[in-house]
This record gives structure tokens, sequence and C-alpha cells, in this order.
């Protein structure tokens, strides 16, 4: 089988599914990008080495990261101040690789080994008890990103399929209410 343009690009980019791109995760950027409808620098998590990566492969000169999506930054991770966590759970549907674990009513925790640095568990939480903090690892380059981008894409794709069964389970449950 013959990798798409499309396939090519999405396996260059991290797989945080940050969303700072402007897309609605790392496929659609990548389905911008081999359309030309996207530039290569808008990618903030994969910073310089994804932006080079891209440029190379689409034959575009070199752009380095817009700082309008974002700064390139040491890669981290999320922490909940369990101390001041509510239980509320809004943090867990937004994580797109499922690296918060907790229940309704009771402490959350990160994963750290699991979590993209996405920020997107920050905007949810109604009481700030997540911040995000520099990872010690070995220089972001384009090895360490493929490495931890394969990890961050089987996540992400599980935790799009669990989305899709649940809501699936609520229609049911629903329709099974509803007077005949």
């Amino acid at each position: 089988m013959t990798a798409t343009l499309t396939d090519r690009i999405d396996a260059i980019l991290p797989q945080t599914q940050c969303t700072r791109c402007g897309y609605s995760g790392c496929r659609p950027y990548a389905q911008a990008l081999a359309t030309g409808e996207a530039l290569t620098d808008r990618c903030p998590p994969g910073g310089t080495p994804v932006a080079h990566a891209l440029a190379e492969l689409l034959g575009t000169p070199f752009r380095p990261v817009n700082p309008e999506v974002g700064i390139e930054a040491a890669p981290r991770v999320a922490v909940i101040d369990e101390a001041v966590c509510i239980g509320c759970a809004k943090c867990l549907p937004a994580c797109p690789v499922d690296a918060i674990v907790g229940a309704r009513k009771l402490l959350h925790t990160v994963i750290a080994a699991d979590c993209s640095g996405c920020e997107l568990c920050l905007p949810p939480c109604p009481v700030d008890c997540i911040t995000l903090v520099p990872v010690d690892i070995v220089p972001l380059n384009s090895l360490t990103l493929a490495s931890h981008a394969v990890t961050y894409r089987q996540r992400y794709e599980e935790h799009q399929r669990r989305e899709l069964n649940r809501e699936a389970d609520r229609r049911a449950r629903l329709a099974a209410r509803a007077p005949g």
C-alpha cells in the first residue's frame, strides 16, 4: 500500500491533537497541508524539527512556528493539584489521549507518561487546578517526536472509538426510553 501525501505528513506531526494549528487534530491539519490550504508553521508542539520536516517533504521554504498559534517550548505534561480538584470530571473528555484518570466526585490525576501536553484540559477546569510542567526528556528532535507520536496516535484513536461508542450507547438508551 502506498502512503498518501496526507499519510506522510501525518506521520511527521507529533500527534498531540492540541488543535493549536487551528484544525481539530493532527490528521485534519495534515489534510490541509496536503491540499495547500495550510502553512507548515502551525505546529508549536512539533516546533522547528517538524517545521523543517514538513517543508522538506512539501518542497517549500522553512518557516519557523508562527507565534500566533503558540510558541515552541520544551515538552510539558499536565499535573492536577489534587487538594484543589473538585472531581467535576470536565477534564476527562477534553483529554484526547485519555491521560487523565478519575471519576465524577473523586480526585483526578494525570498519567504523566501518557500526557501529550496538549493543554486541552486547562479551559474546562472550573477551579484551575491543572498546570503544565516541563518534562525532563532528551532534547526534542525528530526521533523523540516520532516515538511519542506513535503512542499518542494510538491513544487518540482509542479515545475517539470510546467517545463514539459512548455516544451510540447514549442514543440507544434515549431511544429505548422514548414513547413508542
